[in-house]
């Protein structure tokens, strides 16, 4: 048995990533008996083992573990191939299948690239046939996951902090950077900072960001999105470590501090490897000759 069906993989990713049958049933939907029925079956016909099931819970053999990170991506991948054929037809778009037709959507972390951004969307935006961009802004680490599922056709990402494997890309700027803090803070006055400087200051911990590998966890609070750091920098709740564009949305109360021995970050336009779209690889000559 070589196939799998994506509604086989749907329960079986629920009940992995859940590791608690009546949990993934109520998440999916249904009831918990089917669904452990499901799963039993899906064993049976691989023929492996896919979950440890005792008195302690529910836990991941290997095979499971294999099976839980190619499923996720096999999922993404059908949802990515349905959401980029309504675009390529238009049906996603407004007024339907009537609507515009030659569109992209292009990923960007809030707060980030807004030089090179606009040079990017008015450049191309004077190329013959341009196609219409769609800019949305995401969360830190949330552009790779926007490419894998097809809410995206294209994004902008930061090396070292998103991941671009499996994904073609280009490089396209390289920059330094900084440490945002409160204008008021004794630590704003200086010239240069490093990393040690600001990874234990008392009264003001390091920010802390959902899924974000480069760094070790911040002891400071949650961050989700740019107007929230914004404010608690600003209130003296928090500080930040950005790439040295960040400078382009601080308010008055902040200031940024060159650091001297953070590494550099790469800014890289990158999209799907098996992307043949024409207006993509407008989009993609354009970023390269900025």
């Amino acid at each position: 048995m070589d196939t799998l069906e994506t509604r086989e993989l749907r329960y079986f990713v629920a009940v992995a990533e859940e590791l608690h049958f009546g949990r993934a049933a109520e998440r999916l939907g249904m009831a918990q008996p089917p669904l452990s029925r499901a799963i039993q079956q899906l064993e049976r016909r691989l023929g492996v083992c896919l979950l440890n099931r005792d008195r302690r819970g529910v836990s991941l053999t290997g095979a499971g573990e294999m099976l839980l990170h190619e499923g996720r991506a096999a999922l993404d991948a059908a949802t990515a191939a349905v959401r980029r054929t309504r675009r390529a037809a238009g049906a996603d778009a407004p007024g339907g299948p009537g609507g515009p037709r030659n569109r992209l959507v292009l990923a960007v972390k809030a707060a980030a690239f807004h030089d090179l951004l606009q040079k990017l969307l008015d450049t191309y935006a004077a190329e013959p046939d341009a196609a219409e961009i769609e800019v949305l802004s995401s969360g830190m680490c949330e552009q790779e996951g926007m490419l894998r599922d097809g809410r995206a056709d294209v994004a902008l990402m930061h090396a070292p902090f998103n991941s671009l494997a499996g994904f073609d890309s280009e490089e396209l700027l390289t920059e330094g950077q900084v440490a945002i803090l409160p204008a008021g803070h004794p630590l704003a006055s200086r010239q240069t900072l490093s990393l040690a400087d600001v990874s234990d200051v008392p009264g003001l911990p390091l920010a802390r960001w959902p899924r974000h590998g480069a760094y070790p966890p911040g002891p400071g609070p949650e961050i989700h999105d740019q107007a929230q750091l914004a404010q608690l920098v600003a209130l003296g709740r928090t500080m930040a470590v950005f790439p040295d564009s960040a400078r382009s949305w601080l308010w008055a109360e902040h200031a940024a501090v060159p650091l001297t021995d953070a590494p550099p970050v790469v800014t890289h336009i990158a999209w799907p490897a098996h992307s043949r779209s024409l207006a993509l690889a407008g989009l993609i000559r354009t970023a390269t000759r900025l």
